[in-house]
């Protein structure tokens, strides 16, 4: 069900929010638990110890390898579990979902880690959505990154916004029917939403209970530059429910038929790219945020900073691992 308030409402209703969830010691939204404070006239009471974030794989990068063995090496390697790629020409395809992701799951509780998000391709609510949704829900996967809304005709946003959050509205109200929350990744380029700010237009009018934010360095610091990704996580604080880990940097191409250079970005480790990794994890623990990281080990197309193979992938996560955990 969405917030029928008028905006005077939902800014004040935001306010109340943040400020109950400081005052009371709690995570912001999905986002996981912290401590809650303890009265000193309660001894048998004892604080509830801090949980260090889980860690996730993307597995776009590994889809050539079984994902029962695949469990196997990311357990080896000390992660908690996989984003999956439950979507057309991922691990699993949403037609196969009903008996694949049950099998998937089963493969890595044998491993010792879990399923901790899927990536899928929903936009709407149709006979796939609710498949995958129906499985995720009794496997008690409760948190579903949604797929991209495309930017089209200039001139047009205004309309096509309005357009985009209609859909959300109808992919939240299916979601919420199985107790799972749809997440809506913050990209960059011709997407919408493209961008943080974006991204709270899209959601302000829904519960954080209804909607998740799926932030993402990369993303938001190619749109937002030196502080829009940071002044992104504050506006959408008690949405954020997912994090995924990657970085970016620029390089020159050609200059174009007026003499004007031309750039592109491609794909670095996180501890070498353009957003300041650290500033931005220390931002999110600022707002609380406890809930999953997502490594994104996307180093397959010549928009990475090296063409790596399965195998150098895997390698490379390693390091990407052990930097990102020196952040938490």
């Amino acid at each position: 069900m969405t917030i029928q308030h008028s905006a005077a409402t939902n800014s004040l209703n935001r306010r109340r929010f943040l400020d109950h969830s400081r005052h009371a010691g709690v995570a912001l939204a999905a986002g996981g638990l912290v401590d809650f404070p303890v009265s000193s006239a309660r001894a048998d009471v004892k604080p509830v110890p801090k949980r260090t974030p889980q860690i996730a794989v993307f597995t776009k990068s590994f889809q050539d390898r079984p994902i029962p063995a695949l469990c196997r090496t990311f357990a080896e390697m000390g992660v908690d579990g996989l984003d999956l790629t439950v979507r057309p020409g991922g691990h699993i395809e949403p037609k196969d979902v009903a008996v694949e992701l049950p099998l998937a799951a089963k493969a890595a509780r044998k491993a010792g880690i879990e399923i901790i998000q899927l990536t899928t391709s929903i936009t709407a609510d149709d006979r796939h959505a609710r498949r995958i949704l129906a499985t995720a829900a009794d496997l008690d996967i409760r948190r579903i990154k949604l797929g991209y809304y495309h930017y089209q005709t200039f001139g047009t946003l205004a309309k096509q916004v309005d357009v985009v959050r209609k859909s959300i509205g109808q992919v939240i109200r299916l979601a919420s029917r199985y107790r799972v929350l749809p997440c809506i990744h913050i990209h960059s380029g011709p997407t919408i939403p493209s961008g943080g700010t974006m991204a709270y237009e899209l959601i302000r009018d829904f519960a954080p209970s209804e909607v998740g934010a799926y932030v993402d360095p990369l993303h938001m610091t190619l749109e937002g530059g030196r502080d829009g990704w940071r002044q992104g996580l504050d506006l959408l604080a008690p949405w954020i429910s997912l994090c995924s880990v990657k970085n970016f940097a620029w390089e020159r191409t050609t200059r174009d038929r007026k003499g004007q250079m031309r750039w592109r970005t491609f794909t670095v480790p996180p501890a070498d790219g353009v957003c300041p990794l650290p500033d931005f994890v220390s931002a999110l623990k600022k707002l609380h945020y406890a809930g999953p990281y997502s490594l994104h080990s996307e180093y397959k197309s010549s928009h990475s900073f090296k063409r790596l193979d399965t195998d150098g992938c895997l390698r490379q996560t390693a390091i990407d691992l052990k930097y990102f955990r020196s952040l938490l």
